[in-house]
């Protein structure tokens, strides 16, 4: 992984961490849709693409590409709430996990949690990364 965060950039002002936040992806009618729950918030690229634009035309998962990798700036940025933290990751996580992700389940979706991330996170870190939302 290209980048290195210092510890500085990973504190956060608030300690306490979403880490009961669920996002989940599936496909309706062809089209990539990623919602985070509860309440069934859609995620969407525009903010992550203010950041870094690889996928305009959308997310997407379970290759190397430009939709994951989208996906992974997005997936970081809304459950960190920090650029500059999701700009460090986000290539190592599109790699470790939307690279991963699959809609093999019965319902035909997946799942990832917020200590999902984390944990990545904190390997990646090597510390603790608490969400700001």
């Amino acid at each position: 992984m290209s980048g290195t965060t210092d510890s500085k950039s990973l504190e956060q002002t608030r300690p306490n961490q979403k880490q009961d936040v669920i996002y989940v992806g599936y496909r309706r009618r062809g089209r990539a849709i990623v919602e985070k729950q509860p309440g069934q918030e859609q995620v969407t690229p525009e903010p992550s693409l203010e950041l870094t634009n690889h996928s305009p035309s959308g997310f997407d998962w379970g290759y190397s590409g430009s939709g994951p990798a989208q996906l992974a700036l997005a997936l970081l940025l809304d459950y960190t709430g920090d650029e500059d933290i999701a700009l460090a990751h986000y290539t190592e996580f599109k790699n470790r996990v939307v690279s991963q992700l699959d809609c093999s389940h019965p319902e035909r979706y997946w799942r990832l949690t917020g200590t999902d991330i984390e944990n990545v996170l904190r390997e990646l870190s090597g510390e603790a990364v608490a969400s700001t939302n």
